[in-house]
């Protein structure tokens, strides 16, 4: 059984996106973590079925995971609202342009863990970030990125948005 696991983050400041997400088959380890989330929420992360619309859940199906708390009414909307159809976006596109494979439609599964600050500020930068956030994660998991000599290249350059080694 397949597992492809992708990670993206796009942005900066309280509207940055950082997804990570895992992709493969129902009847394997991803399908096992997803009916597994979908059916234990926990205190402030309630796991939910990425929807286009009502009634219209974008395909593969596809879990979101909050990462954060939802602290207030901005910050519901950015998550259930910006950051899911993003996510819905970015998912739909991958199986219409064939990044996924044609199997990923009904076969397939997808669940994503994904970081809305409580901070954010604006629901239209919060869209964008996460739609490109999820689509770099995507295009990651499938090709298996990164690579050894991305790895390598990016070592020297340690970093990441709270924290940079000085040496």
């Amino acid at each position: 059984m397949e597992m492809y696991i992708g990670e993206g983050f796009e942005g900066n400041g309280v509207n940055a996106s950082h997804i990570n997400i895992m992709i493969g088959p129902r009847d394997g380890v991803v399908g096992q973590a997803f009916s597994s989330s979908l059916a234990s929420p926990s205190q402030g992360h309630c796991p939910f079925m990425v929807v286009v619309k009502p009634n219209v859940p974008t395909k593969p199906m596809t879990l979101y995971v909050n990462k954060a708390e939802i602290s207030g009414e901005l910050h519901g909307n950015a998550t259930w609202g910006a950051s899911q159809a993003a996510i819905a976006k970015a998912v739909a596109e991958a199986l219409l342009e064939g990044i996924l494979p044609p199997e990923a439609e009904d076969q397939w599964c997808i669940v994503t863990a994904n970081w809305v600050n409580p901070a954010c500020d604006n629901l239209d930068e919060v869209y964008g970030n996460n739609y490109r956030a999820c689509r770099q994660a995507i295009h990651a998991a499938m090709n298996r990125l990164p690579n050894r000599s991305q790895l390598a290249d990016a070592l020297p350059q340690l970093a990441n948005p709270f924290y940079t080694p000085r040496a």
